[in-house]
């Protein structure tokens, strides 16, 4: 398979394009976005003498490795339907100081999902159920994990429908293999994380 243009091609081989046009053009054929805007200054970087030749190929690549990165959380969460991000560094926990903090970093090992564990987040409202919540469903993806975001209602509606249209029974296949949250508004707080057929549900219920 060819990356590049006829046009392109000529370009790389034009012995009057400049070396730094040259690279410029195979980055293209890459698909190498991040790294085409950053090279003029790395490059300016390097004739100051303030990094080598290495340290700008290292530059280069991590700028290029981060954006891919970003992207594909961005992605991954705008398909999870997880429009509200939290994250746990913006968590103030000196504001629940009854909640063991410890035990909050532990769950962000996501060794729960591996184990298929429930884990249920309790508190009246405004306590930072959601916020937690999100922040693990963040953390998941960021380890390469897919989820699910749906609010109790809809699942529920969802599940409704299924049973009336007799597909019930597939119907958990689309929480197959994923972080899943449910929000919803009830009598009682209550919100858990769970884990069926090999995937990990997060079912988070706000009181």
């Amino acid at each position: 398979m060819d990356l590049y243009t006829a046009s392109q091609r000529a370009e790389i081989w034009d012995p009057t394009a400049s070396l730094l046009d040259r690279i410029k053009i195979s980055m293209v054929g890459l698909k190498m976005p991040r790294a085409i805007e950053v090279v003029d200054t790395c490059v300016s970087r390097l004739d100051r003498g303030e990094i080598t030749g290495l340290e700008l190929v290292e530059q280069l690549l991590l700028e290029e490795l981060t954006f891919r990165e970003d992207r594909r959380i961005r992605t991954a969460l705008r398909m999870g339907r997880l429009n509200t991000v939290k994250t746990l560094t913006g968590y103030d926990f000196s504001f629940q100081p009854s909640l063991d903090k410890a035990r909050i970093l532990a769950l962000a090992e996501l060794n729960f999902v591996a184990r298929c564990e429930v884990v249920h987040l309790l508190g009246p409202p405004g306590t930072g159920k959601s916020h937690l919540a999100s922040a693990l469903g963040l953390e998941a993806v960021k380890a390469g994990k897919s989820i699910s975001f749906v609010t109790l209602a809809d699942l529920i509606g969802a599940l409704a429908k299924a049973e009336r249209e007799g597909s019930l029974r597939s119907r958990p296949s689309m929480f197959s293999n994923r972080v899943c949250q449910a929000d919803g508004i009830g009598d009682q707080a209550h919100g858990s994380l769970r884990g069926q057929n090999g995937s990990a549900s997060a079912w988070r219920r706000m009181g």
